[in-house]
């Protein structure tokens, strides 16, 4: 079997959550360590760095994986399912992982070029902002990169075929949280009261409106209910009623206008209930902006080094910390096709082995443009 395979088959038979990657960044350390390539370890609570500086360029280019796992259950039924109870590699993280070790390997060993290749291994992209926590440990101003690289694996994609965009390519991430409160009271005596559920449901109507009637139907945004709660009875009407929700928009113009509508929403349709209303949004992950020159020029690298690659037709609506890492440096995130696959967040899905070359070549070559060099063959 192939060493990366057979590591990679390891990473997903023992996951890690966001900032727990002890294990894995220690095999991601001594693997660049083995290669000669200097190490950092620590950055933003688990993340690893490795700097391999070859001749005497100048410029410094960062390539980034992600290292964590998901707190859910494998249901996979491979041999090297997750050993670790409601934790599973169900995104492709130890994929990643393995194809940038893979490329720092041939980058070390194979290919000349001059300058510095920063690889960054981080940890906790699943909702707990790894990038940003690196970034805030210093990570930019102790390896100034000129520009940074991503790559994700893509189930919807053919194998092996990279798309990427200028511009916005992965919306914001924004949460909601409303509580309607009132004095509750027994179901027969709906007078003595105010009917909470009566007024979270409307409010679930209401802001199925927001979206396409607050904004320019072109502007690509979304507002989703996804957990309504309340009462524990089947004769009581409840004090407090709850929702939660996601938004996901492409510029800070339209989470404004989407947060200030739905606190006035909120607000006016409990005091039409006699209620007072509790609302709290937090905006998670900024939307991840490719730049223009550094995605285009990508592109044509990628296709000159004999590899698919497309301009993507369309962002998509889910979301991305390396949006942090690209609001600090110039660069571009790419995804890269991984058919035949089950979809991300799967309870069975397994990274699909046969992208690991592919996901070697684009990090080596995303190098070798950033740096000047010629292609490899």
């Amino acid at each position: 079997m192939d060493p990366l395979v057979a590591l990679r088959r390891d990473l997903h038979r023992h996951p890690e959550l966001g900032f727990h990657e002890a294990r894995t960044s220690d095999i991601v350390a001594r693997f660049l360590e083995d290669l000669g390539i200097e190490v950092h370890r620590g950055i933003g609570k688990t993340g690893v760095v490795g700097v391999l500086k070859k001749g005497s360029g100048s410029r410094m280019i960062g390539l980034r994986a992600d290292m964590d796992a998901l707190p859910m259950q494998d249901n996979g039924e491979v041999p090297w399912t997750s050993q670790t109870p409601n934790c599973s590699h169900a995104c492709g993280h130890d994929g990643h992982t393995i194809m940038l070790l893979g490329a720092a390997a041939k980058l070390a060993r194979e290919v000349e070029f001059t300058g510095t290749v920063c690889f960054i291994f981080q940890p906790a992209e699943e909702g707990l902002a790894g990038a940003k926590a690196m970034i805030d440990d210093g990570l930019f101003q102790r390896f100034p990169c000129d520009a940074v690289f991503a790559l994700h694996n893509w189930p919807e994609l053919p194998l092996g075929e990279i798309q990427t965009r200028p511009g916005a390519i992965m919306a914001a991430a924004d949460r909601f949280d409303i509580t309607l409160k009132g004095p509750g009271g027994h179901a027969a005596q709906p007078h003595l009261t105010h009917d909470t559920l009566l007024a979270v449901s409307e409010l679930v109507v209401q802001l199925n409106t927001l979206v396409p009637r607050a904004l320019d139907p072109c502007e690509p945004a979304l507002l989703t209910v996804t957990r309504m709660q309340g009462g524990f009875s089947h004769n009581m009407i409840p004090a407090e009623a709850n929702i939660t929700g996601t938004v996901r928009t492409f510029n800070p113009a339209a989470q404004d206008i989407i947060e200030s509508r739905l606190r006035h929403m909120a607000g006016h349709i409990a005091a039409a209930h006699g209620l007072d209303a509790e609302v709290n949004y937090s905006r998670y992950y900024p939307a991840t902006i490719n730049s223009e020159s550094e995605a285009s020029q990508a592109l044509a690298a990628l296709q000159a080094a004999g590899m698919t690659a497309r301009l993507a037709p369309q962002p998509a609506l889910t979301s991305e910390d390396f949006a942090f890492m690209l609001q600090a440096k110039p660069g571009a995130y790419l995804w890269i096709g991984s058919a035949p696959s089950k979809p991300l967040h799967h309870a069975a899905y397994d990274f699909n082995d046969a992208l690991i070359p592919y996901g070697i070549q684009a990090f080596v070559t995303l190098a070798c443009y950033a740096t000047g060099a010629t292609f490899p063959g």
